[in-house]
């Protein structure tokens, strides 16, 4: 699906035709800018790479100059490819937030907040161990049993523990398209997204 990639400004709400103030997410969608043009021939697929947000020349790879003079544009930070796009595009063409005037509905895909080596009862909503009274004072929070026992003599792959929890690429479907601002470049998305502020997200028709 054809998108672009975008970052997330912040929260705010808004009111709507019928006077209900609405939650929503804004984001800074674009513009971004081809950079290479995949097809079956050559690549064994066919894809548009776009890419976002400008980088010194100092900070860019030598593969990635060239990379980059090819398409006859500037260093790009940001690099995402997507399928299907509508319309001849060529190298050095500019995408704007004008492509999602028509979307209702998008797709954003993020990265969430890292939250740290997490117990049971956050990471996985279970709900504690044992009573709060009769003596008991250490088992409130924990996992209870993990089902090892005389056969078989293990714990199961896959076994919901403590962890490592966030910092992982998470997608969020259908999200409503309030309004589309282009002169800002900015698209605010009913409801949240994924990651925190001023991080890059990908968004999707």
């Amino acid at each position: 699906m054809p998108g672009l990639l975008g970052k997330k400004i912040g929260m705010t709400s808004v009111f709507s035709a019928d006077g209900k103030n609405v939650p929503c997410t804004v984001i800074e969608a674009g513009p971004c800018v081809v950079t290479q043009i995949k097809s079956v021939e050559k690549d064994g697929y066919a894809a548009v790479q776009i890419g976002f947000m400008d980088m010194k020349e100092k900070h860019t790879t030598k593969p990635l100059m060239g990379h980059f003079k090819k398409a006859g544009v500037t260093p790009k930070r940001h690099l995402v490819e997507f399928k299907d796009f509508s319309g001849e595009l060529n190298l050095g063409d500019t995408i704007t937030v004008d492509l999602f005037n028509d979307a209702s509905y998008v797709d954003v895909v993020g990265t969430s907040k890292g939250k740290g080596f997490q117990g049971v009862v956050k990471r996985h909503g279970f709900g504690g161990v044992g009573q709060t009274t009769h003596g008991q004072h250490n088992r409130a929070r924990k996992p209870g049993s993990i089902g090892a026992c005389s056969y078989p003599a293990k714990v199961f792959k896959g076994m919901r523990m403590g962890g490592q929890m966030g910092g992982e690429r998470v997608t969020t479907h259908n999200l409503q398209v309030l309004k589309v601002i282009p002169e800002h470049n900015l698209i605010l998305i009913k409801g949240s997204v994924p990651g925190c502020k001023g991080s890059i997200v990908i968004i999707e028709k």
